[in-house]
């Protein structure tokens, strides 16, 4: 028994589907947890040992300071000894919050803020020369030259800083400062002024109040004292010469020499996009602005108004919506039944933005004996659709008329995000947003060669330290092709969990318990060994690394390997085998063994597949692409491959799906949720169209991609793949429900009926704890059932419909088995490796491979037409070598139909396994965006240029 010093000792975890299994693993050592899908190993990572580490460090906080944290739910385990604080780094994307950069997570953008402010150059924005500073004397004459009488000097003081300012008020009164201004109104220092503590303020003492013109001696003396008083600031407020009321900031530090435009002192916050010193004031630092579109609300001008044209309204026939437009076209002279092409420009824009005119509506209520009427301009659909948006409370609501809307880039700073002021400060004639939008390996170049002066590199040297040191660690784990201004929510799940990771190697934290999720995914193989490295080097601070991975690499690398199972679900939750990775690969009982020794291996195909015709793709030239132009053959497997930050999705997302869509028909991507982020993202790349041809029969474009099949819990595969409109067809058909009159809906646990509505169909009641996490409670009346007792006492086979949610697919194929529109679509979910999750789980808990599976099967389910294009993002993500076997038979049962697939993928399995491939590089960011090799594996695997093909290379090599 190994030391509780030297290791973790974990006895009787029974959290999920663990089966009270006991593990001793070594601290300071990477350790891998493999597994098939569904085995465990999330759970014992992060379920028990980080969940258990994480809630014994919160709990011996504070209460105060444990509300802002919550506390985890205690895993069901025995004990577990020898635990370090623990930091977990999933999967998860980081914030889709649009003001989250690449920059502002690794904090690198707070350290470029703070170099500006201290050693960048201001420089005049309108005629772009150096600022200088200018002395009071220069301040004054410039004063005589603008201000006329009444001229106030004042000498800023406080400037949007929270606080009382009672003290301060009374010392200047006792300096003898009569009068200050405080947010722009003036009050004596001896009367009582009351400030709200947490409120920003702005305070300014009045120097002196003059005519410019009458003493110049004495306008010398107050600016003199004012910019003294304040620290180089001064504020004149009065009137011009034509008698307008005029306000300026002059400061004696810098100031354009042409224009007079003034600088006042540097500060990190004047280049804050998050902040009001540095935000654009147009777009409030978003870079963007979200507009109604007419070409959404009213996509086919063919239509006329009665014939639905107007995409906003979902039903023209809905009575008040109907009249309310027939009113309006009736008095601007056209007719609900006109085609929209065929109204006047002047009649189109009163439709979509309305009219002073009144116009007489008169609305007849929907049981047509009541009515009312009334006299008032016609408001118009766009400035109607912008009251309602701002209006609801509903997010629900506000997601659907987003659809209507288009993201396009800011006026103003043409989506930079910053003052003029703040973008004309400058190093080396670069602004800190040029900066940003270098890619991270140029950006590391840039202060690699940075020429700075003996005295500013004696100001800058920690602040540059800081900067290398992090662009250092994105780049050792394979992130050097994206850039800071590179928004967080466009990141994959593998981008956000290596960012996090290149963060916290930047802490030198040590004694710390790490546990992460896949770090491999959408990562490379020629990149890999650099990720591994970083994982080493994390581990050399005396840290202990639990990493969850499937990757051969990763698991060759590892000190100690867990390999979880021996099945999924109810048949997995065992330790399988512990050891070394030889260890691993000797163990008969080691699924995972079997494949490392070579036991098991997918297969090369023996003969690859010709292909039907071809889509020709041709001006590519968005993001980092680089006019390319490429054929994709149809009726076969194809795979992009390429270094990460290739120009791979671009290529597949920005340019072939597009354009597909506009030539045939087309599905939604397969993820249920409109993402505004999609827009943001067009808005801030260059869209231009590349030039599609298509030589083949196709007849619909389908996207499967890894974003979640729900955003609520009580989404679940279930619904999503329609199987449950079936199930509670079954309930229906039932000889006791026809007795008691029941129909497919009483079986559903989101509308009233049948649902238990003390939880609303939920099962669980949530009750809010304060300082404590979130309890989820059982329902007392349903005991967790969802369902009220007369719905429960419907059996179908001696279950009832809440047992059928409890049950496992695999479960679920038995006991269906005579119910072929059931059992068929199960058993789609079984053979894409999916047979542990029950029917009921929340869509929440499901990894990305996960939903991204569970998408598949519901393609797979449809009737085949054989002239599909499916379109699939890195599917193997969380899928061990036994479970891509099965995808990959999945996926081939397509292409036999006749449809066409084409994946991107770094999985090498998958790769060796394709048709054709089309491999881009030869590096990420601005060295990528080429084709460097494309046709059959054996071809490619013969390109010396190839990354890829030097990986496939030695894959034929060892399977001869």
């Amino acid at each position: 028994m190994m030391d509780s010093m030297k290791s973790i000792v974990i006895k009787g975890a029974r959290e999920h589907n663990l089966k009270n299994i006991s593990l001793n693993l070594p601290r300071n050592n990477l350790i891998v947890v493999t597994g098939v899908s569904g085995s465990g190993k999330s759970t014992i990572a992060f379920d028990t040992i980080y969940a258990e580490g994480q809630r014994r460090y919160v709990e011996s906080l504070s209460a105060y300071a444990r509300q802002f944290l919550g506390l985890m739910n205690k895993p069901d385990v025995d004990s577990i000894e020898g635990l370090s604080p623990a930091i977990a780094i999933q999967q998860k994307t980081t914030s889709k919050n649009p003001r989250s950069t690449v920059g502002t997570v690794t904090e690198i953008y707070d350290y470029l803020r703070l170099l500006y402010a201290r050693i960048g150059i201001p420089h005049c924005p309108i005629h772009n020369i150096k600022i200088e500073s200018q002395s009071p004397e220069k301040i004054a004459e410039k004063i005589e030259e603008e201000f006329f009488e009444n001229t106030t000097i004042l000498s800023p003081i406080v400037r949007q800083k929270k606080g009382t300012y009672q003290k301060l008020i009374k010392d200047l009164n006792s300096e003898g400062f009569t009068r200050v201004r405080v947010n722009g109104d003036i009050y004596r220092t001896d009367e009582e002024i009351s400030l709200e503590r947490y409120k920003k303020h702005d305070i300014e003492v009045v120097i002196d109040r003059l005519n410019p013109k009458d003493d110049r001696s004495r306008l010398v003396e107050a600016c003199e004292r004012a910019v003294g008083r304040s620290g180089g600031l001064i504020i004149i407020s009065g009137y011009s010469k034509d008698q307008k009321p005029l306000e300026r900031i002059y400061s004696t530090n810098l100031a354009c020499p042409i224009c007079g435009i003034s600088f006042e002192e540097l500060q990190p916050r004047m280049f804050s996009f998050n902040s009001p010193f540095g935000a654009c004031e147009y777009c409030s630092g978003l870079g963007i602005k979200m507009e109604f579109d007419s070409e959404l609300i009213i996509p086919d001008k063919t239509k006329c108004i009665a014939d639905n044209a107007i995409s906003l309204y979902r039903n023209f026939l809905d009575g008040y919506r109907s009249q309310q437009l027939a009113s309006v076209a009736n008095h601007f002279g056209f007719s609900v039944l006109t085609p929209i092409h065929d109204i006047t420009k002047e009649q189109y824009d009163i439709l979509m933005y309305g009219s002073p005119e009144k116009i007489h509506f008169k609305v007849t209520g929907s049981s047509g004996e009541s009515e009312w009427t009334q006299n008032k301009p016609w408001e118009g659909l766009i400035p109607q659709s912008i009251r309602l948006y701002n209006e609801t409370k509903s997010e629900y609501r506000r997601k659907e008329l987003e659809k209507f809307m288009r993201v396009t880039l800011c006026p103003k700073c043409s989506g930079k995000r910053l003052k003029d002021k703040s973008l004309s400060v400058k190093i080396e004639n670069n602004s800190i947003i040029d900066l940003t939008d270098l890619s991270i390996s140029n950006l590391q170049k840039f202060f690699e060669n940075l020429g700075l002066t003996d005295k500013e590199h004696e100001i800058a040297k920690q602040v540059i330290k800081e900067i290398k040191s992090r662009l250092k660690f994105l780049n050792d784990v394979g992130l050097g092709y994206l850039t800071l201004s590179r928004r967080s929510g466009t990141l994959s799940g593998g981008e956000a969990q290596r960012i996090r990771l290149a963060t916290q190697i930047g802490s030198n934290l040590t004694g710390v318990l790490y546990v992460l999720d896949e770090p491999s995914i959408g990562l490379h193989q020629r990149d890999n060994q650099k990720l591994i490295e970083t994982l080493k080097k994390l581990k050399s601070l005396d840290n202990t690394l639990v990493v969850v991975e499937h990757d051969e690499d990763t698991i060759l690398n590892a000190d100690y390997v867990v390999d979880m199972g021996p099945g999924a679900g109810v048949h997995g939750g065992e330790v399988v085998a512990v050891g070394t990775p030889l260890e691993i690969s000797k163990n008969k009982d080691s699924l995972t063994g079997k494949y490392l020794s070579g036991e098991l291996k997918i297969e090369i195909p023996k003969k690859r597949r010709n292909s039907k015709g071809n889509i020709k793709l041709s001006n590519c030239n968005q993001n980092n692409l680089k006019n390319v132009s490429v054929k994709i053959p149809t009726g076969v497997l194809s795979v992009i491959t390429g270094v990460s930050g290739s120009g791979k999705s671009t290529l597949i997302y920005d340019n072939l799906y597009p354009a597909l869509k506009e030539k045939i028909k087309s599905e939604e991507p397969v993820s249920g949720d409109f993402d505004i982020e999609d827009q943001l993202y067009e808005t801030f790349h260059d869209k231009e169209k590349c030039n599609l041809e298509i030589n083949a029969e196709l007849d619909k474009v389908v996207v499967i991609d890894q974003s979640p099949i729900g955003r609520t819990p009580r989404s679940n595969p279930a619904t999503y793949t329609k199987i449950f409109d079936k199930i509670r067809e079954v309930f229906a058909e039932t000889k006791e429900a026809k007795i008691k009159g029941y129909g497919p809906g009483r079986f559903s646990f989101n509308v009233k009926g049948g649902r238990c509505e003390n939880c609303q169909g939920d099962g669980v009641i949530k009750i809010e704890m304060n300082f404590l996490p979130d309890v989820f409670v059982e329902c007392e009346e349903c005991k967790g059932a969802r369902y009220n007792k007369e719905t429960l006492e419907i059996k179908f086979k001696g279950i009832s419909i809440s047992d059928v949610l409890n049950m496992s697919v695999e479960e679920a194929i038995l006991h269906f088995q005579n119910i072929p529109q059931i059992s068929n679509k199960l058993k789609t979910l079984y053979d894409v490796g999916l047979g542990y999750i029950k029917l009921g789980q929340s869509s929440t808990t499901l990894s990305g491979g996960e939903a991204q599976r569970i998408k598949l099967t519901r393609e797979l389910s449809k009737r085949a037409t054989g002239k599909t294009i499916y379109l699939l993002d890195e599917p193997t993500t969380g899928l061990h070598f036994h479970d891509v076997k099965k995808l990959i038979d999945v996926i081939n049962s397509l292409v036999e139909k006749g449809n066409t697939v084409v994946i991107i993928e770094h999985n090498l399995d998958v790769i060796k396994c394709a048709d054709h491939i089309i491999d881009l590089g030869p590096e990420g960011g601005d060295f990528g965006g080429q084709i460097i090799a494309e046709g059959t594996p054996e071809e490619v695997s013969n390109c010396k240029k190839s990354h890829t093909g030097k990986f496939l290379k030695r894959i034929f090599e060892n399977s001869k």
